[in-house]
């Protein structure tokens, strides 16, 4: 079967006027796209690359992650390296049991291989990495001690992460002369505890896509099922991860942009609280914006990983001695809790766009496996969901989206079916006065008191949800799979909670998750969402959830999701 693309009623959704691209303007930059497209080829080593790539990536399901995990172009070894988790790595290069050096070898083996496949990268500077991990070597041979908890572990970085001295785009066409002359606050605070970088991944035009596509090397592809999309906006960073082309990746979120990625692509991801990992040094369109702001978090194939990441960052990375804006407040030491002492809500459905049977078979799954394990499960009726959907869709372009506007008008770039999307968020072109912002702040706040007097009076320790209506959207050319729906993460950008996006080790089956033919969508953004689901195309798509509880409590979070990982 195959899909048809975009709805024919997607334009009366739009409601920005100015698309704000040049065609004869976006001639002259042509040029500059070809150049950092032939860099990335050049830097994609041809001595890691395979010759037996399917001709059929977008035509018929391919599942990568299966290649790289039985291909012989990957030696055993690296096969075993890339396969061991970041936080088992760093002890064995600590006790020089490993070397840096070959470790970034085989990670930077897997991701070439990966690139072919799933085009996540945007740069690839393999031998600078090579170079640095020879001087952590050294080092520890030299001193007998490592430079940081991460000395020597692989970490791969979304594009938008300002790097000094090489190009930083965000996405925009305009941007492909940026180059930062210093590095991020996140960058620096990662080379000190003595990370190895040598690829930088992909995201979408505007960086409001949960798809990771753009005018500059394209679309991304999901690594279970290449019909499918990474997601986006930290999507080159899930389909990094996920296959196993980094020991740990490094994204951004502000409605979905970690958490969709991972569930997309079946790993884990962690979207904090804010002000615990700095964003500053980044490249977008937010600058100035503290209604609802963006966060960086860890994407990671296990919860200890996430939790390494999170407490070397914090505790010894002291981020807020380079970013004020980062809260000085130490990661905690949270033991695993006793399943029998633990409460969880199940959001099954918010309401207002039903999620697909994957997911459907997806909750049940939990609820019985968490019953099992003794955690006190109960359903979880969503609260102003309407309200929370309508005030954080405002507060994205409250600006009127004039910082977008004047991102992409400075290349006249075509924009995207999705930029399109994106741009029609709340009001779309309407600029929100300073007593209007004010207005959806107050709204906002009383908004999360109602969260957390639910929290608080129900004894309900974490709630769990859907990530998004179904598993990973397929992704074509032509038309738009979306997703167009966000309000099952969005809704948690608003809150500012932080929650864990987790696999459950289930994956979509055509046989089993038939399409309910007797639903009868609620809306116009309900009908666009189960029209996508075809189950034939989703094949073997990992079938993942969301943990989130109060804000701040990050490391209950992350001590939770050790219990989860063990269940599942």
């Amino acid at each position: 079967m195959v899909y048809t693309g975009a709805p024919q009623n997607i334009q009366s959704f739009y409601k920005f006027t100015d698309d704000c691209s040049n065609p004869e303007q976006f001639e002259s930059w042509k040029p500059k796209i070809k150049a950092y497209r032939e860099a990335l080829d050049k830097e994609t080593l041809k001595e890691y690359r395979v010759d037996d790539v399917p001709k059929n990536l977008d035509s018929e399901v391919v599942n990568t992650v299966e290649y790289l995990n039985t291909t012989k172009a990957l030696s055993d070894r690296e096969k075993e390296i890339t396969n061991t988790s970041a936080s088992e790595l760093a002890t064995k290069i600590a006790k020089a049991e490993i070397s840096s050096v070959e470790v970034l070898k085989a990670f930077a083996h897997r991701a070439v291989i990966l690139q072919q496949f799933t085009n996540f990268a945007m740069e690839f500077f393999i031998n600078e990495g090579i170079k640095r991990a020879q001087e952590l070597d050294d080092y520890l041979a030299q001193n007998g001690r490592t430079v940081g908890p991460l000395h020597g572990l692989p970490i791969s970085l979304k594009e938008q992460i300002g790097y000094a001295g090489k190009i930083t785009n965000g996405g925009w066409v305009g941007w492909l002369e940026n180059i930062p002359e210093e590095d991020a606050t996140t960058i620096k605070v990662l080379k000190k505890l003595g990370a190895t970088f040598y690829v930088r991944t992909n995201q979408p035009q505007s960086l409001m896509h949960l798809d990771s596509n753009n005018n500059i090397i394209g679309r991304s592809r999901n690594p279970y099922n290449s019909l499918l999309t990474p997601g986006g906006s930290s999507g080159g960073e899930g389909a990094c991860v996920a296959g196993r082309g980094s020991a740990i990746g490094v994204g951004t979120d502000i409605g979905g942009s970690i958490r969709a990625p991972a569930a997309f692509s079946g790993c884990y991801g962690l979207k904090p609280t804010s002000r615990r990992i700095s964003c500053f040094g980044g490249v977008s369109s937010g600058k100035g914006q503290e209604s609802v702001v963006a966060v960086c978090g860890p994407l990671a194939n296990s919860v200890e990983d996430i939790e390494l990441f999170m407490k070397s960052y914090i505790n010894e990375g002291k981020p807020w001695d380079d970013d004020q804006w980062c809260i000085p407040v130490v990661w905690r030491d949270v033991a695993k809790p006793e399943p029998k002492e633990i409460t969880v809500a199940i959001m099954y459905d918010d309401g207002k766009v039903k999620p697909h049977p994957p997911l459907q078979r997806g909750l049940k799954y939990v609820k019985e496996k968490l019953t099992e394990a003794g955690v006190k499960v109960i359903d979880f009726k969503p609260l102003e969901i309407e309200e929370a959907f309508e005030l954080v869709n405002e507060m994205y372009s409250c600006d009127g989206n004039y910082a977008q506007k004047e991102m992409i008008r400075a290349s006249g770039e075509p924009l995207l079916p999705l930029t399109k999307w994106a741009l029609s968020f709340g009001n779309g072109d309407k600029m929100y006065t300073a007593s209007e912002n004010r207005e959806l702040n107050y709204r906002r706040d009383a908004l999360r008191k109602k969260y957390n007097d639910y929290f608080v009076k129900e004894k309900v320790d974490f709630i769990i949800s859907p990530v998004n209506v179904g598993c990973a959207p397929v992704c074509i050319e032509d038309g738009i799979a979306g997703p167009y729906y966000w309000g099952y993460t969005s809704l948690f950008n608003v809150l500012d909670l932080p929650t864990l996006t987790f696999p459950t080790g289930l994956y979509q089956d055509p046989k089993v998750d038939v399409k309910d033919e007797s639903y009868v969508p609620r809306s116009e953004i309900d009908k666009i969402e189960q029209d996508k689901y075809i189950p034939e195309l989703f094949k073997g798509a990992p079938i993942c959830f969301q943990l989130t509880t109060r804000r701040y409590c990050d490391e209950e979070t992350v001590a939770f999701g050790k219990i989860l990982q063990d269940i599942f």
